[in-house]
């Protein structure tokens, strides 16, 4: 049932201008080009419909959740706050560099690993706040009064507008697929990845040829391209033209070349990053993932100078192409290419940058660790401090399966490398299940036999644990250890302290003393009166 407007209940009219049907049309072109069209079709039209689409959604979208959050706001207050909030929101992060880094921040807290960025082209799309004003001027005048039918509105409408402005299409990071030479002239394989989805080989990417010795790229035709395709691949292995003995090959696995000077009998390491730099190396990049397979020498190839000597160019996954030039040097390139996802030499990451770490997941991951430590020990004080007051066992194997499948869940994000969820599992399921035994072990103590001292030094160990197990862990963030399984083992050695303190806090429980009985009545036990016995 619809009718006009009532002054203070703005659901009904916020629900209707998010069921208005230009509003729908921009939810469906906003999920189909973020999550398809971009990735089919890149480039400035789809890249603009975003903007555009997501401008007419946003608007209704937060007035329905400020009318929902605040039942008696009225509507119209509500759809002049969103309008007024969107359009100014827009104009700051497209216009601000700074504002853009930190709408990226935010995003990737809430929805993932996310790339917000300042562009003042984007601002061209605001008149389309004006068609987000005109479906509310238009559907102001039938609001949605029926109870039933607001509540399949708001089951049917509202969750996917939430998702479809808080997911965002993936972010494509470069990558080094392969190399190869092509009538003398260097050929490169590069293409793109993003969690979930990374290339495989060169097949996965765009083929660019050099006419000038690796030094401007232009991508391949298509009959160079069925030729470079039709060459056997992965090439690990290749010789120099101008030195026949002098051969080169890289190592799976390992960012590492090495070199032959007797045509391959004998090999020694001409360029390598160590496993432990390496490791220290892929924390400056954004979701990671496997290290040995995304991080990698994959192929190389070997192809005249124009000025004498050879030259060596090797794919290196993520990190890029690695360039021997011919004066012997070594020197990574970057991303070469004729592509948007070029990134040249002076914006990797460099190899001996032993400052703070970049990846935001790994403070949220040490700090949770730490806490982690501290909970465990804690659940051993409790667990001890039950059995002496006469418990059952139970109590402590109830409160260690939280804590062992807590760190097992921190194993498994920590080494998988992508960012993506990790906030959420950190936030809704490890930091919880952690919470839960720690305030087990804590609570049936003190209902029990328990002395109150006994759980302020429970509380005070886990605190010390937590700091002490902190300090390898914040050495790792700041690059010393540079490998993260030398800074857990010491986070892990150096909570031992902790243990034997919760052992030692055990003592504090004596089930003979009465002031630790906690069923024991503060006043003398109740005598009963003698027996009257009447008089006669």
């Amino acid at each position: 049932m619809t009718g006009p407007e009532e002054t203070r209940d703005g659901a009904p009219t916020t629900l209707a201008w998010l069921c208005h049907p230009a509003t729908l049309l921009a939810l469906v072109v906003l999920v189909v080009n973020d999550h398809v069209l971009k990735a089919a079709f890149p480039g400035l039209v789809t890249g603009k419909l975003s903007d555009v689409a997501g401008l007419v959604l946003a608007p209704p979208l937060v007035a329905v959740l400020l009318t929902l959050l605040v039942p008696r706001l009225p509507a119209r207050v509500a759809a002049l706050v969103g309008l007024v909030a969107v359009g100014a929101g827009f104009t700051v992060v497209k216009s601000s560099g700074y504002a853009a880094e930190v709408a990226s921040s935010a995003w990737t807290v809430l929805a993932g690993p996310s790339l917000v960025r300042a562009d003042w082209t984007d601002l061209f799309a605001l008149p389309a706040l004006g068609l987000a004003w005109w479906s509310w001027s238009r559907a102001r005048q039938r609001p949605v009064r029926h109870r039933a039918a607001r509540l399949v509105r708001l089951l049917v409408v509202l969750p996917p507008a939430v998702l479809a402005v808080a997911a965002t299409s993936p972010i494509h990071y470069p990558y080094a697929l392969g190399v190869t030479t092509f009538d003398g002239l260097p050929a490169i394989a590069a293409g793109t990845g993003y969690e979930g989805s990374w290339p495989d080989g060169p097949a996965d990417g765009w083929w660019a040829v050099s006419d000038d010795g690796a030094t401007t790229w232009r991508i391949a035709s298509d009959g160079e391209n069925a030729l470079l395709m039709a060459q056997d691949s992965p090439r690990k292995q290749a010789c120099a033209p101008d030195e026949p003995r002098r051969c080169y090959r890289v190592v799976p696995g390992h960012l590492r070349v090495e070199q032959s000077d007797d045509a391959g009998v004998t090999w020694q390491v001409a360029w390598e990053v160590s496993d432990a730099r390496r490791e220290a190396l892929t924390r400056r990049y954004p979701s990671p993932g496997d290290v040995r397979r995304h991080f990698s020498s994959r192929e190389l190839a070997v192809y005249p100078h124009a000025g004498g000597g050879h030259e060596v160019l090797v794919a290196n996954g993520r990190d890029g192409f690695l360039r021997r030039l011919s004066d012997g040097g070594w020197r990574r390139d970057g991303h070469l290419g004729p592509s948007p996802y070029t990134v040249d030499a002076a914006h990797l990451p460099a190899l001996n940058d032993d400052g703070p770490v970049h990846r935001e997941t790994d403070l949220l991951l040490a700090v949770t660790l730490a806490l982690l430590l501290g909970g465990a020990v804690t659940v051993v004080a409790g667990h001890l401090a039950i059995r002496r007051g006469g418990g059952s066992r139970w109590w402590g194997i109830a409160g260690g399966l939280p804590i062992v499948l807590a760190g097992a869940l921190v194993e498994a994000i920590w080494s998988r490398g992508d960012d993506t969820g990790v906030v959420a599992v950190v936030l809704f399921v490890i930091l919880p299940l952690g919470g839960l035994a720690v305030i087990g072990a804590l609570l049936v103590p003190w209902l029990g036999r328990a002395p109150g001292r006994w759980v302020r030094w429970a509380v005070g160990n886990l605190l010390f644990t937590a700091i002490l197990a902190g300090l390898p862990l914040a050495g790792w963030l700041n690059g010393t250890p540079a490998r993260s399984r030398v800074a857990v083992t010491l986070a892990l050695l150096v909570a031992v302290p902790g243990l034997l303190l919760a052992v030692r806090l055990a003592k504090l429980i004596d089930p003979t003393r009465e002031e630790n009985r906690r069923d024991t009545p503060p006043y003398p036990p109740y005598q009963p009166h003698p027996r009257h016995v009447p008089s006669r």
